[in-house]
């Protein structure tokens, strides 16, 4: 016999339908540029990165789950892959199968997302990640070599070196060049990421996406899109605030080389913070729904309303 979740959601069919349509629509406004881009062989610095960096595919990303604990009335089991299981009325998460494969890449998410919460965020790095990333190339050997820097290089060292660099994200640190990795404060690693993981970092809250899509199918593909959506804005400063030049593309600079640039930098790194941090604990809070409990008692939506 398997434990009972903490409690189990039971949705009609017209209601999970629509909840599906509704995730495929608003996944595919981001979808559909982007395969139009990787079509005609258009790259996109910013909109394009989150398909090109993380792993999720863009099917992945469209196709809908409703999370673990939730039953789905008279759904075809065609609809679902293997993670699911028949139930008298329909389908639902085989939750336990899923822990059971995956427990530990979830344990490990857990702990990084509790213990980033748990922190004060850091507002004083400014961006300088990715000035690090070119620090000493050529425009040649630039990751983004097809847009322009926004100084020269001599003038682009000069702001890394003039700047401390205070990054803590392992995955922006592993990218700086070889001379600019003895200038940061910091030495991350993956081994350290529990430890240096703080909530006020860009690149922290990008990769919520990251654990959401991870976590799938155990949370809703809402909170996956909702992720995503906060993970497109965040890019949107990242490069906005990096040695590049993308006012052609629509993003004017934050030019943290200056005073007043690092102001605003700050200024919206705190927006995004208080932003991600609702998202960070939803996941939890899906991933406290995965935890068994004493009560086998269905917790039926249609029948509250």
């Amino acid at each position: 016999m398997t434990a009972a979740l903490a409690r189990t959601v039971v949705l009609d069919a017209a209601e999970w339908r629509s909840r599906r349509a509704a995730h495929e629509r608003r996944v595919d406004e981001w979808l559909v540029p982007h395969l139009a881009r990787r079509g005609s062989g258009t790259r996109h610095p910013v909109q394009d990165f989150l398909f090109t960096y993380y792993s999720h595919r863009p099917a992945q990303l469209r196709r809908w789950h409703p999370g673990a604990g939730v039953l789905l009335r008279d759904a075809d089991p065609a609809e679902f892959g293997r993670d699911y299981r028949a139930e008298a009325a329909g389908r639902t998460l085989d939750t336990e199968a899923v822990l059971g494969r995956r427990g530990d890449s979830v344990d490990w998410i857990r702990t990084l997302l509790t213990r980033t919460a748990g922190r004060p965020g850091q507002f004083g790095c400014f961006g300088m990640h990715e000035w690090a990333m070119v620090y000493r190339q050529t425009q040649a050997e630039v990751r983004h070599n097809a847009w322009p820097l926004r100084l020269s290089p001599e003038q682009t060292a000069r702001v890394v070196e003039d700047n401390r660099i205070r990054c803590s994200h392992f995955d922006a640190y592993r990218f700086f060049t070889a001379p600019a990795r003895p200038l940061n404060l910091l030495a991350p690693s993956r081994e350290a990421q529990h430890d240096n993981e703080q909530p006020g970092c860009l690149h922290a809250n990008m990769d919520l996406y990251k654990w959401a899509y991870k976590l799938s199918p155990l949370v809703p593909s809402e909170l996956v899109g909702d992720a995503f959506a906060l993970a497109r804005e965040i890019r949107a400063l990242d490069m906005r605030a990096s040695p590049y030049d993308l006012a052609a593309l629509g993003y004017p600079p934050v030019r943290v080389e200056t005073p007043e640039g690092r102001a605003e930098y700050a200024a919206a790194q705190r927006g995004f913070a208080e932003r991600a941090a609702p998202l960070r604990t939803r996941l939890l809070a899906a991933l406290a729904a995965t935890e068994p409990s004493n009560t086998t008692e269905p917790d039926n939506a249609a029948e509250r309303r």
